[in-house]
Protein backbone atom coordinates (compact mmCIF):
# COMPACT_ATOMS: atom_id res chain seq x y z
CA UNK A 1 0.00 0.00 0.00
CA UNK A 2 1.31 3.36 -1.05
CA UNK A 3 0.36 7.05 0.28
CA UNK A 4 -1.94 7.92 3.33
CA UNK A 5 -4.19 5.01 4.65
CA UNK A 6 -7.73 6.55 6.20
CA UNK A 7 -7.77 5.74 9.82
CA UNK A 8 -11.62 4.11 9.25
CA UNK A 9 -9.85 1.30 6.85
CA UNK A 10 -11.00 -1.84 7.73
CA UNK A 11 -8.56 -4.81 8.98
CA UNK A 12 -9.38 -7.94 6.34
CA UNK A 13 -10.82 -10.79 8.62
CA UNK A 14 -11.07 -9.17 11.76
CA UNK A 15 -14.77 -7.80 12.19
CA UNK A 16 -15.25 -4.55 13.64
CA UNK A 17 -11.30 -3.50 13.55
CA UNK A 18 -9.99 -0.60 11.56
CA UNK A 19 -6.43 0.72 10.87
CA UNK A 20 -7.40 3.70 13.73
CA UNK A 21 -7.27 0.42 16.14
CA UNK A 22 -4.44 -0.54 15.57
CA UNK A 23 -2.55 2.90 15.28
CA UNK A 24 -4.41 3.76 18.90
CA UNK A 25 -3.69 0.31 20.37
CA UNK A 26 0.16 0.14 19.15
CA UNK A 27 1.25 3.96 19.19
CA UNK A 28 -0.79 5.62 22.39
CA UNK A 29 1.91 5.82 24.79
CA UNK A 30 3.32 8.96 23.04
CA UNK A 31 5.83 9.48 25.51
CA UNK A 32 8.18 6.41 24.56
CA UNK A 33 11.28 7.39 22.90
CA UNK A 34 10.16 5.93 19.53
CA UNK A 35 6.44 7.07 19.53
CA UNK A 36 7.84 10.54 20.99
CA UNK A 37 10.09 10.97 18.07
CA UNK A 38 7.60 10.40 15.38
CA UNK A 39 5.85 13.08 17.10
CA UNK A 40 7.89 15.70 16.99
CA UNK A 41 9.14 14.99 13.35
CA UNK A 42 4.94 14.85 13.15
CA UNK A 43 5.23 18.80 14.43
CA UNK A 44 7.86 19.64 12.47
CA UNK A 45 6.22 18.71 8.86
CA UNK A 46 2.84 20.07 10.11
CA UNK A 47 4.44 23.73 10.30
CA UNK A 48 6.38 23.05 6.77
CA UNK A 49 3.66 22.15 5.50
CA UNK A 50 4.94 18.85 4.10
CA UNK A 51 2.60 15.87 5.56
CA UNK A 52 1.20 15.17 2.32
CA UNK A 53 4.00 12.15 1.96
CA UNK A 54 3.68 9.48 4.42
CA UNK A 55 6.81 9.00 6.36
CA UNK A 56 9.96 6.97 5.63
CA UNK A 57 11.43 5.49 8.09
CA UNK A 58 14.41 4.94 6.82
CA UNK A 59 15.58 7.51 4.73
CA UNK A 60 18.98 9.93 4.19
CA UNK A 61 16.73 12.87 6.32
CA UNK A 62 13.24 13.20 7.61
CA UNK A 63 12.03 15.73 4.83
CA UNK A 64 12.70 17.13 2.03
CA UNK A 65 11.47 21.11 2.27
CA UNK A 66 11.80 23.45 -0.84
CA UNK A 67 14.32 20.88 -2.04
CA UNK A 68 16.62 20.62 1.14
CA UNK A 69 16.66 18.31 3.79
CA UNK A 70 15.48 18.71 7.56
CA UNK A 71 16.66 16.73 10.50
CA UNK A 72 14.47 16.43 13.31
CA UNK A 73 15.79 15.17 16.48
CA UNK A 74 13.62 14.90 20.06
CA UNK A 75 14.54 14.75 23.41
CA UNK A 76 12.37 14.88 27.08
CA UNK A 77 13.20 15.05 30.71
CA UNK A 78 10.47 12.38 31.33
CA UNK A 79 10.15 8.79 29.64
CA UNK A 80 6.81 6.34 30.10
CA UNK A 81 9.29 3.79 32.13
CA UNK A 82 10.28 4.96 35.88
CA UNK A 83 12.68 7.28 36.48
CA UNK A 84 14.36 8.14 39.76
CA UNK A 85 15.40 11.31 38.10
CA UNK A 86 15.19 13.48 35.33
CA UNK A 87 16.91 12.37 31.86
CA UNK A 88 19.80 14.24 30.91
CA UNK A 89 19.19 16.20 27.63
CA UNK A 90 21.26 15.22 24.58
CA UNK A 91 20.66 14.89 20.87
CA UNK A 92 22.25 12.80 18.27
CA UNK A 93 24.55 14.25 15.30
CA UNK A 94 26.42 11.54 14.32
CA UNK A 95 27.90 11.45 10.71
CA UNK A 96 26.29 8.56 9.14
CA UNK A 97 26.35 7.02 5.74
CA UNK A 98 23.91 8.00 3.62
CA UNK A 99 20.56 5.53 3.27
CA UNK A 100 18.54 4.97 -0.30
CA UNK A 101 15.34 4.11 0.71
CA UNK A 102 14.47 3.23 -3.29
CA UNK A 103 17.38 0.47 -3.26
CA UNK A 104 17.54 -0.14 -0.13
CA UNK A 105 21.22 0.24 0.19
CA UNK A 106 23.83 2.26 1.61
CA UNK A 107 25.24 5.39 -1.22
CA UNK A 108 28.96 4.34 -1.11
CA UNK A 109 30.61 7.18 0.16
CA UNK A 110 32.24 8.82 3.53
CA UNK A 111 29.75 9.16 6.58
CA UNK A 112 28.10 12.65 6.67
CA UNK A 113 25.34 14.97 8.20
CA UNK A 114 23.27 14.32 5.30
CA UNK A 115 20.53 17.01 6.03
CA UNK A 116 20.77 20.93 5.55
CA UNK A 117 19.22 21.88 8.39
CA UNK A 118 18.09 20.45 11.85
CA UNK A 119 15.62 20.87 14.44
CA UNK A 120 16.16 19.76 17.45
CA UNK A 121 12.89 19.41 19.96
CA UNK A 122 12.66 18.95 23.36
CA UNK A 123 9.53 18.25 25.03
CA UNK A 124 9.80 20.16 28.51
CA UNK A 125 7.40 18.02 30.44
CA UNK A 126 8.93 16.92 33.69
CA UNK A 127 6.44 14.55 35.62
CA UNK A 128 5.16 11.78 33.61
CA UNK A 129 1.79 11.32 35.49
CA UNK A 130 1.19 15.10 33.55
CA UNK A 131 3.06 14.72 30.53
CA UNK A 132 0.70 16.38 27.40
CA UNK A 133 3.07 15.33 24.79
CA UNK A 134 0.55 16.62 22.40
CA UNK A 135 0.27 20.21 23.65
CA UNK A 136 2.62 21.41 21.49
CA UNK A 137 3.35 24.69 24.19
CA UNK A 138 4.79 21.86 26.14
CA UNK A 139 7.83 21.98 23.74
CA UNK A 140 10.69 23.81 22.67
CA UNK A 141 12.48 23.97 19.27
CA UNK A 142 15.93 24.81 18.42
CA UNK A 143 16.98 25.47 14.64
CA UNK A 144 20.68 24.90 13.49
CA UNK A 145 21.71 24.55 9.59
CA UNK A 146 24.30 22.06 9.09
CA UNK A 147 27.03 24.30 8.51
CA UNK A 148 26.60 25.69 11.95
CA UNK A 149 26.68 22.33 13.35
CA UNK A 150 29.76 21.20 11.61
CA UNK A 151 31.64 24.42 12.68
CA UNK A 152 30.70 24.26 16.35
CA UNK A 153 30.51 20.40 16.84
CA UNK A 154 32.70 19.21 13.97
CA UNK A 155 32.83 15.10 15.02
CA UNK A 156 30.70 14.92 17.63
CA UNK A 157 28.52 12.34 18.32
CA UNK A 158 25.88 13.79 19.97
CA UNK A 159 25.22 17.52 21.82
CA UNK A 160 24.19 18.20 25.15
CA UNK A 161 21.15 20.83 25.50
CA UNK A 162 23.28 23.59 26.92
CA UNK A 163 25.67 23.11 23.92
CA UNK A 164 22.70 24.10 21.73
CA UNK A 165 21.46 27.06 23.89
CA UNK A 166 24.54 28.47 23.29
CA UNK A 167 24.68 29.07 19.54
CA UNK A 168 20.90 29.50 19.68
CA UNK A 169 17.44 30.47 21.68
CA UNK A 170 14.10 27.96 21.75
CA UNK A 171 11.17 28.90 19.82
CA UNK A 172 7.77 27.76 19.84
CA UNK A 173 6.17 25.86 17.26
CA UNK A 174 4.32 28.66 16.06
CA UNK A 175 7.74 30.38 15.05
CA UNK A 176 8.81 27.20 14.04
CA UNK A 177 8.78 28.08 9.87
CA UNK A 178 9.75 31.08 10.02
CA UNK A 179 13.03 30.15 12.14
CA UNK A 180 13.66 27.41 9.63
CA UNK A 181 13.27 29.24 6.29
CA UNK A 182 15.57 32.11 7.97
CA UNK A 183 17.89 29.24 8.86
CA UNK A 184 18.37 28.19 5.55
CA UNK A 185 18.52 31.57 3.86
CA UNK A 186 14.73 31.45 1.98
Amino acid sequence: MNGRLNPTLQISGLDNHTLGDYWSWAYSDILTNTNRSIFAEYLVGAALGVLDVPRIEWDRYDFEYQSVGIEVKSSAYVQSWYQKRPSKIQFDIAKKLRWDHTTNTYIPDYPCRCADCYVFCLFTGEEADHADVLETSRWKFYVLPTTTIEERFGEQKSVALSRIEEVCGSISHGDLKGCIDSALGF
